[in-house]
This record gives C-alpha cells, sequence and structure tokens, in this order.
C-alpha cells in the first residue's frame, strides 16, 4: 500500500494517522507541493489524481483520492480498531464532526488559496494569517460547544475512543498553531488534541516525523 503524500497537508496528515492507528504497513510517497518542485503538477503524479491534489492511496489495483475517502476506505477494509461507532446515529454524529473540519475549515487554508491571495491579490503575510485565522477561529467556536457535548472523557472530540473525528482535528489544531491563531477561548479542543498527540499514531503521523521535512534549527 503506497501513500502519496505532502509532508505538511492536513489531507495528508489524516491519511498518515488512520493508517497508522489501523497498523497497516505503508509506504510513504513523498509528492513536494513546493515551488519550484510542484510534483503534483507532472504528468506522472496528475495520472494518479487529475485534481493534483495529495493524499492518493495506491492499494493495488485501487487508487483512491480524497483524504475522507481514504479513511472510509481503510475503515471499511480494515474494521478494526474502528474510527466509527456501531450505531448509524453516531456515526452520522462522528462524520459531522469531521466534515465540519474537512469541508467548512480546511478548503480555506487550502495551500492553492493561500497561494492565491498572495500572487493575485497581493496579500501578505499578516494578511494571510488573517484571512486563515477568521475562518479557522469561526469553525473551532462552534466545535468547541460541539465537543463539550460529544466528548465523554474530555480527550476525544466523540465519546471516549478515537474516531473520524479526532483523525481529522489533529491537523486542522496543527494548521491553526502554524498560521499562529489565538486558541486561547478553544480550551476543550486543546486539551483533547494534547491528549491526541500523545499517541504513537498521531505523533508518527505529525510532518515534523515525515522523512524530507525541515528540521527545527538548534
Amino acid at each position: 500500500m503506497k501513500l502519496y503524500h505532502y509532508f505538511r497537508s492536513s489531507a495528508s496528515y489524516r491519511a498518515r494517522i488512520a493508517l497508522n492507528f489501523k497498523g497497516i504497513d505503508w509506504e510513504a510517497v513523498p509528492v513536494d507541493l513546493r515551488a519550484p518542485a510542484s510534483a503534483q503538477r507532472t504528468p506522472e503524479f496528475l495520472a494518479l489524481n487529475p485534481l493534483g491534489l495529495v493524499p492518493v492511496l495506491v492499494d493495488g489495483d485501487n487508487t483512491i483520492t480524497q483524504s475522507l475517502a481514504i479513511v472510509e476506505y481503510l475503515e471499511e477494509a480494515y474494521p478494526q480498531p474502528p474510527l466509527l461507532p456501531h450505531s448509524p446515529a453516531e456515526r452520522a454524529q462522528v462524520r459531522a464532526l469531521a466534515l465540519a473540519i474537512a469541508c467548512d475549515i480546511h478548503p480555506l487554508g487550502n495551500l492553492r488559496v493561500l497561494n492565491y491571495l498572495r500572487s493575485a491579490l497581493k496579500a501578505d503575510e499578516d494578511a494571510v494569517n488573517a484571512w486563515l485565522g477568521q475562518w479557522i477561529a469561526r469553525g473551532f467556536r462552534a466545535l468547541e460547544l460541539d465537543v463539550q457535548r460529544s466528548s465523554g472523557d474530555g480527550r476525544h472530540m466523540f465519546g471516549a475512543a478515537v474516531t473520524l473525528a479526532d483523525v481529522c482535528m489533529v491537523p486542522q489544531m496543527y494548521n491553526a498553531r502554524r498560521y499562529h491563531c489565538d486558541l486561547t477561548p478553544f480550551p476543550t479542543l486543546r486539551a483533547i488534541c494534547a491528549h491526541l498527540e500523545t499517541l504513537s499514531a498521531f505523533a508518527l503521523a505529525a510532518p515534523e516525523a515525515q522523512p524530507g521535512a525541515p528540521r527545527p534549527t538548534p
């Protein structure tokens, strides 16, 4: 099983967490999204995903794009340990939390969007950070209220076990920190992520743990 990914892509981060959580052996194939490499635009990669986006999972003859489709595929093909609860109502609640992140918050901070702000609209980094901070904060305000009801232990987004919602939350929190968002108003989300980031499946999936990721200057 191969995962085409970029170390800092939050969508790739989700797929790495899920693969690790399921205990699946997988091969990392880095796709450098940064100019001048722009490996997502090469003919070879576009043959895998014409949208030119990561992640892409290749499992035998199956090529799967879109991070949530990848995670759902892994959930169905490798049901243990589960990332979704048993009952339909609870599964829907977990998916709703995950989709609030993956569909409502994340796309507005996608690299393509930020590059457009910088190039076409001539936004400086302060303006880019303000743009991203506004949308992350709006989404996090709603999630903070949601998880106060849905978390069973203050360490998971739903109930007391890792779910698809957690797989989406940690990468989004990483992005929020990276762009210097004020996280003070979201103590529940911060506590949940602080716990999840100690788990091996999440720690091994972190951007800094990936081959080729920049290392901090001593």
